[in-house]
């Protein structure tokens, strides 16, 4: 009985650790359902500002890739997760990191998908606390469909758009370059 305790104990602890991940101080899990879709963690990591951690980022795929050009291009279902780990993340602080990271991610070109980005900037304009989770799903077919917290904020379409979006962290001209490198770093 002692034995079949201990074995059903490990089989509970290495089930755990598979299941999650643990990046800037919370834990991201290995999943995601997003309506009738099921996503799985391709990669995560901090995004930093000058040595202060200021979010966890995590990519979930509907499989594991680590070529940025196949997943920005692709027409698949797929999120971002951001988890606020930092007091210094402001709505203002977000919107403005949001639009540089569009102009990043399009080469200077954001007019042909304005309107989609003021969207979606709209539903960052509501307070930011620290441990607020933003998840950023596309889903083909619908577009982009944003969450706060668990709770549907809006949906935003294009494909030009979507590329765009996870472009701010897969592009050639990332948020952060070793974010991008963790977030396709699939296992």
């Amino acid at each position: 009985m002692k034995k079949l305790l201990l074995l059903l104990v490990a089989v509970v602890v290495s089930s755990t650790a598979v299941a999650q991940k643990k990046v800037g101080g919370v834990v991201l899990p290995a999943t995601q359902n997003f309506q009738d879709h099921t996503l799985y963690l391709n990669g995560a990591g901090v995004r930093e500002k000058l040595w202060i951690d200021l979010y966890a980022a995590a990519l979930y795929l509907d499989k594991k890739n680590n070529n940025a050009q196949e997943i920005l291009n692709a027409d698949k279902p797929m999120a971002i997760r951001l988890h606020i780990v930092s007091k210094l993340i402001t709505s203002d602080k977000m919107v403005d990191a949001v639009t540089e990271g569009f102009e990043n991610s399009t080469g200077g070109n954001t007019a042909p998908i304005k309107s989609e980005i003021d969207k979606l900037l709209g539903f960052f304009k509501e307070d930011i606390q620290k441990n607020d989770i933003f998840d950023l799903v596309y889903l083909p077919g619908k577009g982009m469909v944003a969450y706060k917290n668990g709770k549907e904020r809006g949906v935003v379409t294009g494909k030009e758009f979507k590329k765009a979006l996870f472009g701010i962290w897969l592009s050639n001209r990332p948020a952060d370059d070793g974010l991008k490198d963790d977030l396709l770093a699939a296992e």
